[in-house]
């Protein structure tokens, strides 16, 4: 059973960064793909093992989704946060047939 472990989120000014991560347990080898969605299942950005990478228009620019294949750990690097990126950020992953989803950490982006 593979579990999503994240953290990262929390309290920040606009135009401010963040980076969120999230570890993966148990072996899971290199064909994955995993990313970052917001609440509503809004997808934010994905990862595949082999290093593809799909953002949403509103995160182009601006956010950068990172993977370490050796600690089964992606990253997003968040720039210039804005109110609107203010959400809970749920951590996806889709590996062999099977989809896990971690408990979510909140981003709050705030003056």
């Amino acid at each position: 059973q593979v579990q999503l472990v994240e953290s990262g989120g929390g309290l920040v000014q606009p135009g401010g960064s963040l980076r969120l991560s999230c570890a993966a347990s148990g072996s899971i080898g290199s064909i994955w793909r995993m990313g970052w969605y917001r609440q509503g299942r809004e997808l934010v950005a994905t990862i595949t093992g082999g290093g593809y990478t799909v953002y949403a228009d509103s995160a182009k620019g601006r956010f950068t989704i990172s993977r370490d294949n050796v600690k089964n750990t992606i990253y997003l690097q968040m720039n210039s946060l804005k109110t609107e990126d203010t959400a809970i950020y749920y951590c996806y992953l889709l590996h062999v047939g099977y989809e896990y989803w971690g408990q979510g950490t909140q981003v709050t982006v705030s003056s």
